[in-house]
This record gives structure tokens, sequence and C-alpha cells, in this order.
């Protein structure tokens, strides 16, 4: 798949959307093409991808075949692709994926496994809770998993800067302690 094919794909979805031969939904990649195919050249076949509702090129990059991502778009499931016989998976929630992507990782880990997860996010989904506890699951556990943020600037049609901000990082205070109890009750079993 070259840039120009990606391009093609998705000039072909918007013409048939304003058609009106797509009855759903669809949301359009462009502007990310090179980086895209650059980062797919490391997804090994036997790799797993998770993604969001902007997954058309991630489908094709994977190797699903263009008939079958074009005729899921038709149906109505183009934020909701899966193919499991392509190892790709993609949800219209936003960071719907992202724990099935680490419990897949997971999975992969203790069965020895030398596949990878890819999951791809938009910059705001990173921004969320799910984002940063997934990441640290994941490190902490040393999962199989790459995490791909594509950033660009917008969450919908709203600047993520703006809607976050950005500060300093100096609301939060941290200190350490260690109880003298066990974590519930006082470590003697009692009859009730």
């Amino acid at each position: 798949m070259t840039a120009d094919d990606l391009l093609a794909f998705e000039a072909e979805v918007a013409r048939r959307f304003e058609a009106g031969e797509i009855h759903a939904p669809v949301h359009l990649s462009g502007g990310n093409e090179e980086r895209l195919i650059q980062v797919f050249e490391s997804v090994g076949p036997d790799d797993w991808v998770f993604c969001s509702y902007r997954n058309h090129w991630h489908a094709l990059l994977k190797g699903v075949p263009r008939e079958a991502v074009m005729s899921a778009i038709l149906a109505g499931r183009s934020m909701t692709m899966c193919f499991p016989e392509h190892r790709f998976f993609s949800s219209a929630i936003v960071t719907g994926h992202v724990p099935i992507a680490v419990g897949v990782a997971c999975g992969l880990k203790r069965s020895d496994s030398d596949a990878r997860v890819w999951c791809f996010v938009g910059d705001m989904a990173a921004e969320t809770g799910i984002f940063h506890e997934a990441v640290k699951y994941a490190e902490g556990h040393g999962l199989p998993i790459q995490f791909v943020i594509e950033d660009n600037g917008l969450s919908a049609h709203s600047p993520t800067a703006a809607c976050w901000g950005r500060g300093d990082g100096n609301c939060v205070e941290s200190y350490r302690y260690e109880l003298p109890w066990p974590h519930v009750n006082t470590g003697k079993w009692v009859n009730f």
C-alpha cells in the first residue's frame, strides 16, 4: 500500500458517502499517510492492531483486503471494523479498545508468543485516565505492546490543548508512609 493507494481509497469512501451509499458515519484520514506507512513497517503479520473509529488505513496496512474493508464501510461498520482473521480490531468508543489491547498483550506474554500488540489512539484519547492506566500497567508488567498516539491537535472539532490546558504539574502533592495495620481489619481473625 502506497500513500497514493490510501488517499485514493479515502477519496472513494468520501465519494460513496456523499452519493448516499453509506448509511452511517465515516471518519476519513489524511495528512498522516507517510508516517502511518512507516509505523506499519514494524507491524508483523502475527501482531495485533487495535485502533479507534478512524481506522480504514490501519486495516488496509494490516493486510485486510481492500474489498473487505470497503464492504464493511458500505455495510455501515466504518467505525467498528473487526477482522479477527487479520488480528485487527477497532472500536467506536473512545479508548474502548485500549484495555482490550492490554489484555491481548498480557495473553501474548503469558503464552510466550513473539507477537506484539499495536494500539493506536488520538491525542485527546491519550489524555484520558484509561489510557494512562493502560500504559502504566503495560510498562509495569513488560507487556509486548506499543502505543501510538496519532496527534492532529483536535478532539472532534475542539483543539486538544484548549480542552485540557497546559499546567505546570504543581497541583499534585504526594507523600509516602508505612501503614502499621494490614489492608483490612486488624490482622487477627474474629468470628462474628
